[in-house]
């Protein structure tokens, strides 16, 4: 099970989408109205690790996987030039960047790196560990709990350090590098899971 979770954490708490998309809103003060985007993110890990760990990875392979992941990838773009295009208080909150639970979910379910997470997790680690029926449940409960807490610590950060701000002018600009930011990932997504494979 150590080995699990050292996998588990390492995967889910690097920067990704998902995490610098938490940063960003705890940048801007919004880390209380995130906490559905949190749920969210747990939930999807949650039904991708008892999908695969029921089903196996059957259904996610080639021409799936690539067609799941054009699709996080729109949305991750889609999501960033909303961030970009924010308006900020004088206050220094921005309007028009709440994450909400559903925002979570569609981000992790389409998500490359929470199906990469998740794969060998559920179809290699929980065989071998010998968690399966309602252990299955139980252990994936507490990764998507785990899950749950990786942009969590990164909008809390964020939250932490957006305090200490008081211009403005530095939201927006910390709003367009993290849309930049974002947009470079769904690039990367987009070669790595769409071009190589259709190119291949």
């Amino acid at each position: 099970m150590i080995e699990i979770l050292a996998y588990a954490i390492g995967v889910m708490y690097t920067p990704g989408p998902v995490n610098l998309f938490a940063l960003n809103s705890g940048l801007n003060g919004r880390f209380a109205s995130s906490l559905g985007f949190f749920a969210g993110v747990g939930t999807a890990m949650l039904l991708l690790l008892l999908l695969f760990g029921w089903v196996g990875a059957r259904w996610v392979r080639g021409d799936g996987l690539m067609v799941i992941s054009a699709l996080g990838c729109l949305y991750i773009a889609y999501l960033a030039l909303k961030v970009m295009r924010a308006e900020v208080n004088i206050d220094g909150a921005t309007q028009g960047t709440r994450l909400r639970f559903r925002d979570g979910l569609a981000m992790q379910l389409m998500n490359p790196k929470g199906l990469l997470a998740t794969l060998p997790i559920a179809t290699l680690q929980f065989p071998h560990a010998g968690i399966e029926g309602p252990a299955l449940l139980f252990a994936s409960l507490g990764l998507a709990v785990l899950a749950s807490g990786a942009p969590g610590s990164y909008a809390l950060a964020g939250f932490l350090a957006g305090r200490r701000l008081g211009d403005p002018r530095v939201f927006k600009a910390l709003n367009r590098v993290m849309a930049i930011l974002l947009i470079g990932v769904a690039g990367s997504i987009g070669y790595e899971h769409v071009y190589l494979p259709l190119n291949a």
